[in-house]
């Protein structure tokens, strides 16, 4: 699918320099292990010095739950019957069956990011409540759509909305929160909210960008590690820069420090999905809320994939071979495989270095968001949140 020849860019001749070593250092004995074996690891990354102080992330995180819920829950009573009560579902208020549930809501980590962000401005957490909730509606708009568009019937240990609604309410439900994003970011009818607005958005539509070119990308045969890197930047990094510019706009930032935490959200959110990528193929079901494999299962071109295949390893060969017979199945019979055929495949991902490419690249990622922060002036309880928040995201589980 994927290979770097002289008029390959920088990017992908450091990515298949990276690979000759990662996957030169591995034998075949350090993928012999069983697929179930193999995907109960943890997921780590390059960094294993990396110490995150769980009770300082969980309490920022708690925080940017408890403040955003009352306003999530104010902006879903807004729709009208059934979409209240399908996205009620959706955000783990209510069970399938209408009764109250406290079922798994996210991570939570963008509304954190938000409320933080006001804090780097000088202004109390609240102030970055609109921006939290604008862009927590606006990810969970994606959510709904991608889990349709993916054909995902698992989130958050649930079954998805579409699978137990239907796909006309997903996609209408996904629209409605969009739009009162927008609604919410613009009551105020401020000069800040005008800004928060123009920011919120860019970075929509960014997202939208990603996810056609992910789209785009899984009937593709070739895919570089740009591209990849590209989609990602729109599809997860977009929305998470705009997170932890939104809440300092709203406190009176000036655009060079909200342009300076953009590009501190914008690595952050690579990080955060090459990460995503490693559990897409190797996380624990357990941990994840996700099917076994599931990223292997949609045919998705993520970084593990496009970087193996970009490996000078005969694993790569092998793998582009399996890939295309693959593409000429329809998804029913894909779907069919067994574990141990999604396992050979994975198997051979990690052979020809790419689950070790992007373990590294996450921490390269998370180094760059930090160092985006060097020039801001901010409180130094502000900055060790941002940055204990940054190396949650490269460790995480789920």
């Amino acid at each position: 699918m994927t290979s770097l020849d002289a008029t390959g860019t920088a990017r992908e001749r450091g990515t298949a320099d990276t690979l000759r070593a990662t996957s030169g250092a591995r034998t075949s004995s350090d993928t012999s292990t069983t697929g179930k074996e193999r995907r109960g690891d943890p997921v780590t990354t390059a960094n294993q010095n990396t110490v995150v102080d769980d009770t300082s992330v969980s309490a920022l995180l708690e925080r940017g739950r408890r403040l955003a819920t009352p306003g999530l829950r104010a902006a879903v009573a807004r729709l009208a019957p059934p979409m209240d009560t399908v996205a009620a579902y959706h955000f783990g208020w209510i069970d399938a069956e209408g009764r109250p549930s406290d079922a798994d809501g996210g991570k939570a980590v963008r509304p954190a990011l938000a409320l933080l962000s006001a804090e780097v401005a000088g202004a109390a957490p609240e102030t970055g409540l609109p921006g939290a909730v604008a862009v927590e509606l606006v990810h969970n708009f994606s959510l709904l759509h991608d889990d349709l568009m993916d054909g995902d019937e698992q989130r958050r240990h649930r079954d998805t909305v579409w699978k137990v609604h239907g796909p006309a309410q997903a996609i209408l439900v996904g629209d409605a929160l969009f739009a009162l994003a927008n609604e919410i970011l613009l009551e105020p009818a401020t000069v800040e909210a005008g800004r928060a607005t123009r920011r919120l958005t860019r970075a929509t539509r960014r997202l939208i960008d990603g996810q056609a070119q992910d789209i785009s990308y899984e009937h593709r045969e070739r895919v570089t590690v740009e591209e990849c890197l590209e989609m990602e930047g729109n599809k997860t990094g977009a929305l998470l820069a705009c997170a932890v510019s939104i809440g300092a706009v709203l406190g009176g930032a000036d655009d060079r420090t909200a342009d300076a935490l953009e590009d501190y959200g914008y690595h952050l959110g690579l990080a955060f999905q090459a990460v995503d990528d490693l559990l897409g193929i190797w996380g624990d079901p357990e941990a994840t809320g996700k099917q076994t494999w599931s990223d292997l299962r949609q045919r998705k071109k993520s970084l593990p994939v496009v970087a193996a295949l970009s490996s000078p390893d005969p694993a790569a060969t092998h793998l582009a071979k399996l890939m295309r017979t693959d593409a000429k199945k329809s998804q029913a019979e894909f779907e069919d495989f067994d574990e141990a055929e999604f396992a050979a495949r994975a198997a051979l991902i990690e052979e020809a270095g790419g689950r070790e490419w992007t373990s590294q690249e996450a921490q390269r990622q998370h180094t760059t968001a930090l160092a985006a922060l060097d020039p801001v002036d901010m409180p130094g309880h502000v900055r060790d949140q941002l940055t204990a928040l940054a190396d949650f995201v490269v460790v995480r589980q789920r």
